[in-house]
């Protein structure tokens, strides 16, 4: 695979997330199947592809346990943080993919190693 063609791909793998917006559960399941078809093609995507994996992960949880808070109020605040930290850390690696550098999201927990 050539550096630009595994720029994409990693690219994508991030981006893929945000199909989750239209249909909620794509926001996990789209980068685990980039990541499956590209891993063995490339390190340089194999790499992202588990980075955005775990992300999402982690993402999901942080929602599922904010949706839960919601019965104490304080949910509903956390929700919207989650939300905006979603959507500017799987911008932010997206663009880091794309320029050829390796992005670890912080605040991730490492499921996939």
């Amino acid at each position: 695979m050539s550096e630009s063609d595994a720029r994409m791909w990693a690219m994508l793998a991030h981006l893929s997330a945000l199909t989750g917006l239209i249909t909620g559960i794509g926001s996990l399941l789209a980068p685990i199947i980039i990541w499956q078809i590209q891993k063995d093609k490339s390190a340089y995507v194999d790499y992202h592809g588990k980075e955005a994996v775990n992300f999402q992960i982690t993402m999901a949880i942080a929602f599922a346990a904010s949706f839960l808070l919601m019965l104490i109020v304080i949910g509903v605040f956390l929700i919207s943080i989650v939300g905006i930290v979603w959507l500017v850390f799987t911008i932010i690696a997206a663009v880091k993919a794309n320029n050829g550098e390796y992005y670890r999201y912080p605040l991730t927990i490492r499921f996939i190693k």
